[in-house]
């Protein structure tokens, strides 16, 4: 049988006006909700990715060709609007457009944060969220190298790897770290992880693993199953306060299609709430403001956005020429606490084979080819933006603030990180590798190093909560992940998040989706 795949190019199949289950975006979370759905139901099931396949392009499968994919022809390229706390600079905010989602077009770093974030979920009202809730979706939809245990799982269609082999700035965090005082963590997919070790890969070997190539590929042609690409959803279809489908362009061409049992939104954290606003579903006020009739009075859509800060800035030269590039372009990582009252590692460092510089460093502190870069990222934010539509229409652009930093709690934690990592510099592991330090310049004070991580700070590309769950008043979703307000509709991707997880999201969200599955049988 041929796959049940529409690309781009003419169509294959003619999708079906209707079906049990509508699922919109084929990320991260769509390509796990789809294979879930074939799994544990009979109902027909449409997966509806407004990209096309990645297979075709080799930034997507090899890790340390990753940061091709931003900007690319499947990067959704975005952009945050300015804001005074980074200096007002507009930050660009890369969202992969394509099967797999930034799923295909990411770090490839996988890794679950401290359970006490989930538990933190489930204490603000998200219940059934906590982190031994959780954790069997975790373990279910991993493959990791060395089998099953209590807290990892075996056998699930992500292989999962830890990196071995480091190159010389990868090994040298890890032993800047020890001799730092953080414990070796071997596996950085413990509960709580504390310490600097490898990291862990979504990938078999040099190729990419992720849930389009472990969850949605390996089913194509199954017969309950179809998948149009290229097809951009443009509205939800709204009667009697329920959702019956969705709207969508491919080519150009309208086509509506209805779903009997329900329509979830995977879209991730910045489309799932612009269809939703788009759709007459957010706050009353802003929606009437650009010319939208609103449906749904929800004021918590496109509210809470949280991202993670990443300090692009730490640089140094190189004593010579450095072997080529591998792994994800880091190979190590190390979850560390700004200050010991911390309640859960709030500081992420990790090692960067090239220059990895914002462009306002660079400018001030221009990079030569041998440097590499040592980037503290803020975990624990406290900072919110939030994501607004400028008018009615597809094409009218968003307006998304991210907020990082707005919080003095976090241009704090930023600062502190940007001083431990010039104490981890400063250990004989990378001692050995330094002939000088590029940025930040010679001057160290406390207030030189804030202006500093004004400049250097840069997103993580790690959007999440702006459909938060929870039973609050800007609560978009129920721990159910069924939108108030409306029957028939769920959102299961980064949007739901409380608060974002102390790790990249990309696990968090398989998780998500995984826990969805379950909601769903």
């Amino acid at each position: 049988m041929s796959p049940a795949v529409t690309t781009p190019e003419p169509a294959v199949t003619t999708p079906p006006p209707s079906v049990e289950y509508l699922v919109v975006g084929a990320g991260t979370a769509g390509c796990v909700l789809a294979r879930r759905l074939l799994d544990h139901t009979d109902g027909q099931v449409l997966l509806l990715e407004a990209g096309g396949s990645p297979d075709d392009v080799p930034a997507t499968r090899t890790p340390s060709r990753w940061v091709e994919n931003i900007g690319a022809p499947h990067d959704w390229g975005y952009s945050y609007a300015p804001e005074e706390a980074l200096g007002g600079r507009t930050l660009f905010l890369s969202r992969g457009k394509a099967l797999g989602g930034s799923g295909s077009t990411n770090a490839l770093v996988w890794v679950r944060g401290h359970r006490d974030v989930y538990d933190g979920w489930a204490a603000g009202g998200a219940d059934g969220w906590g982190f031994d809730d959780v954790l069997p979706a975790f373990r279910r939809s991993e493959d990791w190298q060395d089998g099953a245990s209590a807290h990892r799982g075996a056998g699930g269609p992500v292989r999962v790897e830890r990196t071995t082999d480091l190159h010389p700035v990868g090994e040298a965090l890890v032993e800047a770290g020890v001799a730092y005082g953080m414990p070796h963590l071997d596996d950085i997919n413990v509960p709580e992880p504390l310490g600097a070790g490898p990291i862990n890969m979504d990938a078999r070997g040099d190729e990419r693993s992720s849930t389009w190539t472990g969850h949605l590929r390996p089913v194509l042609d199954h017969e309950r199953l179809t998948v149009v690409t290229g097809a951009e959803v443009t509205g939800l279809r709204l009667e009697g306060g329920r959702a019956t489908g969705v709207t969508y362009v491919r080519d150009g061409v309208a086509t509506t299609v209805r779903a009997s049992r329900e329509t979830i939104l995977c879209a991730g954290a910045i489309n799932t709430p612009r269809l939703l606003l788009r759709s007459g579903i957010g706050p009353a006020a802003h929606l009437r403001e650009v010319g939208v009739e609103p449906v749904v009075d929800l004021p918590g859509v496109g509210e809470e956005l949280q991202e993670h800060p990443i300090i692009a800035g730490l640089c140094f030269e190189a004593d010579g020429a450095l072997p080529p590039p591998r792994h994800n372009l880091e190979g190590s990582m190390a979850f560390w606490r700004s200050s010991p009252d911390a309640t859960v590692p709030d500081l992420t460092f990790v090692s960067v084979q090239i220059p990895y510089v914002s462009a306002e460093v660079a400018q001030a502190f221009p990079p030569p080819a041998n440097a590499f870069c040592l980037a503290p990222g803020v975990m624990t934010v406290r900072s919110r933006g939030r994501l607004r539509l400028t008018g009615p229409g597809p094409d009218d652009a968003l307006d998304i603030r991210s907020g990082m930093l707005s919080d003095p709690a976090d241009l704090e934690a930023a600062v502190r990180g940007v001083e431990i990592g010039l104490e981890l510099a400063d250990q004989p592991a990378f001692r050995k590798l330094i002939a000088r330090r590029v940025a930040p310049g010679p001057d160290l004070r406390r207030e030189a190093l804030t202006d500093f991580v004004r400049r250097a700070a840069m997103p993580y590309f790690h959007p999440a909560g702006t459909c938060a769950m929870g039973r609050h008043e800007r609560a978009v979703v129920d721990p159910e992940l069924r939108v108030h307000g409306v029957e028939g509709l769920r959102v299961a991707d980064a949007s739901v998040m409380p608060t974002i997880p102390s790790a990249n999201t990309n696990a968090p969200t398989a998780m998500i989706a995984e826990r969805a599955a379950e909601l769903l049988r």
